[in-house]
């Protein structure tokens, strides 16, 4: 069963986005037929996260390879509704950006929202962003099958950072391969997810190593298992066990990447594709992938849009309801 966004709100930033598309008049001025102008690089989450990581690196690492101005825009709510409802309405104008990650694939499979992955421009998909479950340094828990027995018995209260996000695919598999039942606390990105857990709000969370490396560092966090499909090669997390080690049979990777608005033109899609490839070949993208622990696995244009597709697939049959 979808639910279903304040369409109040939606409809709100989607009238004040409008103000926005007026700039996409006059981008056929560059020798190729476009010259980005002003550009605007959308986080459809709350600053802190692994999200709003991604696009500041992603508008840096363009910036750098166009020598366009890039300003990164937090627009966060609805579990990432918000960010991509405004982006919705800058249809045609190549001068917006978005950094894009699994919602775009599992708002439209649970959630009344008017857009889905075909109605963008996939621009880059730069990698592969597994989670770990974590809990805090007093936690009776010391592995991931210690948090599905006490969900068995006492129940485990779990955060997740957006009710669509990756977490949510990622605690949605686990109850189905354990059989068992976890109680959700949504957060709007992965610090206030931290700052559940610091808290005492929730039992256990799931985040990206990236957004955690600190706390586990620190001692604040620990992490149980990580959800990938082989131990992390990176020195930080070789040690933390895969979550398939303790019985448990869930991998899932959230992608990382950025798209366009829809309807841009033919010569606007390949020079930010262009600028997407000098990213990948560029020393910012190797630092991105490593210090954000990250899979490298770059793909561009029909590409990605072959890889939207078939993950949409894949996600339709863990969480449409």
């Amino acid at each position: 069963m979808k639910s279903r966004i304040t369409a109040a709100a939606i409809a709100a930033v989607s009238v004040a986005a409008l103000a926005g598309c007026s700039s996409a008049a006059g981008q056929e001025s560059g020798a190729d037929g476009f010259a980005p102008n002003d550009v605007r690089m959308i986080v459809p989450f709350a600053a802190g996260g692994g999200s709003d990581v991604s696009g500041r690196a992603i508008a840096g690492a363009l910036e750098e390879a166009t020598g366009a101005t890039i300003t990164v825009e937090n627009r966060e709510g609805g579990s990432g509704a918000v960010g991509y409802s405004h982006f919705l309405a800058q249809e045609g104008n190549a001068d917006y950006l978005l950094a894009s990650e699994t919602a775009l694939l599992a708002l439209p499979l649970t959630t009344d929202v008017d857009f889905d992955h075909t109605s963008f421009t996939p621009i880059m998909k730069l990698g592969d962003d597994y989670t770990l479950m974590v809990v805090p340094a007093d936690s009776e828990f010391e592995t991931c099958a210690d948090v599905i027995d006490a969900a068995k018995s006492d129940g485990v209260v779990a955060a997740v950072s957006g009710a669509v996000s990756l977490d949510e695919v990622v605690f949605t598999l686990i109850e189905q391969d354990q059989d068992v039942t976890f109680d959700r606390v949504p957060f709007e990105g992965g610090s206030e997810v931290i700052a559940g857990l610091l808290g005492g709000q929730v039992e256990v969370g799931s985040l990206n190593p990236s957004e955690v490396l600190g706390q586990l560092e620190s001692g604040d966090l620990r992490a149980l298992c990580a959800l990938s499909d082989e131990r992390y090669e990176y020195e930080e997390l070789a040690d933390i066990p895969t979550a398939k080690e303790q019985g448990i049979d869930v991998a899932f990777a959230q992608f990382r990447g950025f798209i366009a608005p829809g309807g841009i033109s033919d010569e606007a899609r390949e020079f930010w594709i262009d600028a997407a490839e000098q990213f990948a070949e560029s020393e910012a993208y190797t630092a991105y992938i490593e210090e954000n622990l990250m899979q490298a696995n770059a793909v561009y244009g029909d590409e990605f849009v072959d890889y939207l597709e078939q993950n949409s697939a894949d996600l339709e049959a863990v969480v449409a309801k």
